[in-house]
């Protein structure tokens, strides 16, 4: 099969330019002017539209089981979501509970995931230590192209990692060549005000940002940073929602340390007035960790974009119905934590970053795919236009709408968080392993179809630590 798309312009991560692309066997065979289109070729119109690499959501929990449920969102009816949106890959998470095997949660994982539509990976979750699970980690990024492991700072009592936890992680992740990464909330903190505002009579959602304030947010963002600069090892910071957080990330790399923060389109746009919806089912569901913030806080994330100090947009697309969220009506620490966000992700970021002259299109391309690609060890077979890259890609209109519905969206859940919001760009095309699966509104996707992507160890950042390891080696005194 092969699918020539002519007369677009070609955007990536540092530059634009007019161009046909073929692809073919599922990969980008040529790129050029005026290419012929071999014998049976589909063709694709892209006039006044860009062609982009396809989106990369380097953060979704598709089918997690979580607080007592299990998230409404499958990997078949996720991935599709995303292809309707211009997404092409993901990254998921392995959740072990503690004390079970990592190998066994990551094949029950790959288990369920064979439905996917697009292509994915997965991070595999620490959440208790052992010899076992330092020997496990080994074999994950040895024989099953795992190049990532998650860290939970909050969730006390359930999935937290203590610093004791960390420490021995992260050490382990600079022997096997990878990439630490938190969700940096005190967890201690965090449970001690829940308890806190429950016993004053807050039940409700407005209780939630209470019991998470920024502080908790900034201190253990610090803490993790911390540990990462002491071992020497890189650190990427999942959905970064404050200005501590920000201010955090922006000191260390200022110092040259390796770390990256990922941002959600939901802490760019929404603040913490949501909670206070006098609907309670409406209010409950824009729960989720860490919460929508202050108004102050969304316009430093946006610098935070703009300066470099934050890398990667993603979703934690995590959905729960009116149904669930109801679990926690007489108490909001029990309302299951998660919104959506796979098929609105890249829109809502052009919309609100590229179209208000907050970020180019070239910075978009980045943090919606190449900077993934690249912290990740998936570049240049994904987050590129160039010939041998996989065929994933967006064929991007920059005035056709949307408004933005749970009543239209193909996301598998009750509620959007962007419910009512009118974008101005939006995926005319979703190109996947060469084949069409988007085009105007018709939504092809295929059961199965996508790929397990193992992810190489050593990313190219390790080549950067092990020198300025090998420089800073201490050596002993001779007496």
């Amino acid at each position: 099969m092969s699918l020539l798309i002519r007369g677009a312009t070609v955007v990536t991560h540092e530059e634009s330019y007019p161009a046909d692309v073929l692809c073919a066997d599922g990969l980008i065979s040529a790129i050029g002017q005026n290419l012929e289109p071999p014998t049976g070729c589909e063709t694709l119109d892209g006039s006044g539209q860009y062609l982009m690499p396809g989106g990369i959501d380097p953060h979704t929990h598709m089918q997690l089981p979580f607080m007592g449920t299990v998230a409404s969102e499958d990997f078949f009816s996720g991935t599709a979501a995303g292809l309707a949106g211009g997404t092409t890959s993901i990254i998921d998470f392995v959740i072990p509970n503690p004390q079970q095997s990592l190998l066994e949660a990551f094949h029950t994982w790959r288990g369920w995931a064979q439905k996917s539509a697009s292509d994915y990976g997965f991070h595999v979750a620490i959440t208790w230590w052992s010899e076992q699970v330092a020997e496990e980690m080994g074999e994950l990024v040895a024989n099953h192209g795992v190049n990532s492991f998650k860290h939970f700072m909050a969730y006390k009592n359930a999935i937290m990692a203590a610093d004791d936890t960390l420490v021995a992680s992260f050490e382990r992740c600079l022997q096997l060549g990878a990439v630490p990464t938190v969700h940096a909330e005190n967890g201690e903190l965090v449970y001690h005000l829940q308890k806190k505002l429950l016993a004053q009579g807050l039940t409700g959602p407005e209780a939630h940002p209470l019991s998470r304030p920024s502080q908790v947010e900034g201190e253990a963002a610090s803490r993790a940073i911390r540990i990462a600069e002491t071992l020497g090892t890189p650190l990427y910071l999942v959905h970064v929602s404050s200005r501590e957080a920000l201010d955090e990330i922006a000191y260390a790399r200022g110092k040259g340390q390796p770390v990256y923060g990922e941002v959600l389109p939901g802490h760019l746009l929404l603040d913490d007035s949501v909670y206070r919806d006098p609907d309670w089912a409406t209010a409950a569901g824009y729960v989720m960790s860490p919460p929508f913030r202050p108004r102050e806080h969304q316009e430093a994330l946006w610098r935070g974009l703009q300066s470099g100090n934050l890398h990667t947009t993603a979703t934690d697309h995590c959905c729960f119905c009116a149904e669930q969220k109801a679990m926690g009506r007489d108490d909001f620490s029990r309302i299951p934590n998660g919104t959506a966000g796979i098929e609105d992700r890249m829109a809502v970021l052009w919309d609100a970053g590229v179209n208000s002259g907050r970020l180019s299109m070239h910075e978009f391309v980045a943090l919606t795919s190449t900077n993934t690609a690249k912290i990740f060890n998936l570049f240049p077979r994904k987050g590129a236009i160039r010939v041998g890259a996989d065929a994933d890609l967006v064929l991007w209109d920059p005035q056709g709408t949307r408004t933005i519905s749970a009543k239209t969206h193909h996301q598998q859940v009750d509620f959007n968080i962007f419910e009512g919001r009118t974008v101005r760009g939006i995926p005319s095309h979703t190109i996947s392993q060469g084949k069409v699966l988007w085009a105007d509104g018709d939504l092809r996707a295929e059961k199965g179809a996508g790929r397990y992507v193992e992810r190489p160890a050593y990313p190219s950042v390790y080549e950067v630590l092990g020198r300025r390891a090998e420089v800073q080696r201490p050596t002993p005194v001779k007496r």
